[in-house]
């Protein structure tokens, strides 16, 4: 059993990490939180033994196998770099970081430990995106030419906060919907963006200089391109993924989400049918993909390179929408 400290009392933990954590055979053992009420009242709340206030301490706990990192962005490079040295397994929350430096830095500390770490980009795991992409590599559609992402949502109050406050944090929309963007299009179309054009809005619910709504285009190097619309003030709009190809086109619905929900349609010269979805929780299969590469079997569902992935095309798709030029992406790994 993979025993595990939390690393920030965070809703996604609460809502769906520690959950996942235990529903893949792991145990949550100890959470580390500077605010000492806040911790033992989390703690508490969700059946975890200890609560502590010093990172320090929590990475000294012989039982802690692996530990979860969901603070804000800004923190995430020192924390995941002292819990490499300890010798922990790390699940990191995304963007790894603010800078490609800083993230490059993360991966050269996990490969000095010989640790497993891994990025928590949930949405790869979707049995839709899986479908598309097992569709896409069979050649199904033919050559991809075009592909669509919505993924205008509306924040809702309990997760504001930060995400619309503070720049130093990493706040904004691309940084926190852009990146799975991108690492759902690397995943799906077996291929790393290249460039990025781009617009950002503020729609009323973020502070001065930061986004709450963004739409682009991605340029691969096979020719293909891919547009994308990411918002936190849309109430009423549905997220979903095209890939439009040659020979037929992948139409999915409500699947830019934590839920396993949402359906896949290929339409091609005979018609059109619905793809068999074998819906499985995003975030258990991600658990247990980690603790399968802990045990040596296979590698994490998304790598720290994934993450450096994701964040190099979320920040040229900041440069792209504060200069008004097409920006290169190069994450330099």
């Amino acid at each position: 059993m993979t025993r595990w400290g939390l690393i920030g009392a965070s809703t996604i933990a609460k809502e769906w990490v520690i959950g996942a954590i235990r529903a893949a055979g792991g145990e949550v053992v100890s959470l580390y939180s500077t605010n000492a009420e806040r911790g033992e009242k989390y703690a508490q709340e969700n059946g975890i033994a200890r609560s502590v206030t010093s990172l320090d301490a929590l990475l000294a706990d012989p039982e802690i196998d692996a530990v979860y990192i969901s603070t804000t962005n800004e923190l995430h490079r020192d924390q995941l770099i002292a819990a490499a040295k300890a010798g922990k397994h790390i699940l990191c929350e995304k963007p790894l970081a603010l800078t490609l430096d800083d993230a490059k830095a993360m991966l050269e500390a996990v490969r000095e430990a010989g640790v497993v770490a891994a990025t928590n980009h949930h949405l790869r795991n979707a049995a839709s995106h899986r479908a598309m992409r097992d569709a896409i590599a069979k050649g199904r559609i033919g050559k991809v030419l075009g592909a669509r992402v919505f993924h205008a949502v509306y924040l809702p109050p309990h997760l504001q906060g930060w995400r619309l406050e503070r720049v130093d944090a990493g706040g904004g929309v691309i940084l926190d919907i852009t990146v799975h963007d991108a690492d759902t299009l690397r995943f799906v179309l077996g291929e790393n963006p290249v460039e990025a054009v781009a617009f950002s809005q503020q729609g009323g619910l973020s502070g001065e200089g930061l986004e709450d709504g963004v739409m682009g285009v991605l340029r691969f190097p096979s020719g293909a391109i891919a547009q994308f619309h990411d918002g936190f003030t849309t109430k009423y709009a549905q997220t979903g993924f095209e890939v439009h190809g040659s020979e037929g086109s992948l139409i999915a619905r409500d699947v830019m989400t934590q839920r396993p929900v949402g359906s896949v349609i290929l339409r091609d010269q005979d018609g059109e049918y619905e793809l068999p979805l074998d819906q499985h929780n995003l975030y258990e299969k991600t658990l247990r993909a980690f603790h399968d590469a802990i045990a040596g079997k296979g590698q994490p569902s998304a790598t720290l390179e994934d993450g450096i992935w994701s964040l190099a095309t979320g920040l040229a798709v900041l440069e792209a929408a504060k200069s008004g030029k097409a920006t290169p992406i190069n994450p330099g790994i």
